[in-house]
């Protein structure tokens, strides 16, 4: 990724954690294909796995980002830790399954990365007082679109992988949240962190 002039981050840790029974691949299954649904570029980061006396732990960070125009782009951070994971098989609906157990944390960020030298093409002094402009004084209109871009980003992806973690839970016969409350909680809480990023823009 080419470095860029301005870095904002808009979610900051929004956790996700998850214990019991779940199948890893339709986990990543899910998690790619809101990527995708979104028009996010998948990237791999690092991935990092561990055996221990408790289970299989790994560790993997992904960075998908999505460009908006040539100088600016949105970007999700996604930190996946899979922690005392073994394989099962359990009962559901009268038929035998395998499943992996364990534990699962997916802890969100996301940015707005911006690059203005490649919208004015100017020397660094012109661009670098654009940037402050954009933040202290004046937000375009498009520049303005971007927090809420990468929060509704982050809460959809949350959402499909969370919905996709209860429907375990219902499986086992746990009761859940409906899907239309559960997304409508993470709706909110994505629009608390909008709003909180934007005051403490205004704020300086």
């Amino acid at each position: 990724m080419e470095p860029y002039f301005e870095k904002n981050l808009i979610v900051n840790n929004r956790t996700l954690t998850y214990k019991g029974f779940f199948r890893v691949e339709e986990l990543f299954h899910v998690i790619n294909e809101s990527l995708e649904h979104r028009h996010y570029e998948k990237r791999e980061k690092k991935t990092e796995e561990l055996v221990t006396d408790t289970g299989r732990r790994t560790h993997i960070e992904l960075r998908p980002y999505k460009d908006i125009v040539h100088y600016g782009r949105v970007q999700i951070v996604m930190r996946i830790t899979l922690d005392n994971m073994t394989e099962t098989v359990e009962e559901s609906g009268g038929m035998k399954h395998t499943f992996n157990n364990g534990d699962a944390t997916i802890v969100f960020d996301g940015w707005v990365l911006t690059e203005y030298e490649h919208r004015w093409t100017m020397k660094p002094a012109i661009y670098f007082l654009k940037g402050m402009i954009n933040k202290y004084v004046y937000t375009f209109p498009l520049e303005a679109s971007f927090p809420g871009t990468v929060a509704g980003d982050v809460g959809y992806v949350y959402g499909q992988i969370k919905k996709l973690l209860d429907s375990y839970k219902v499986e086992m016969g746990q009761k859940v949240f409906t899907d239309g409350e559960a997304m409508s909680k993470v709706q909110q809480e994505m629009e608390r962190e909008v709003g909180k990023v934007r005051r403490e823009e205004e704020e300086g």
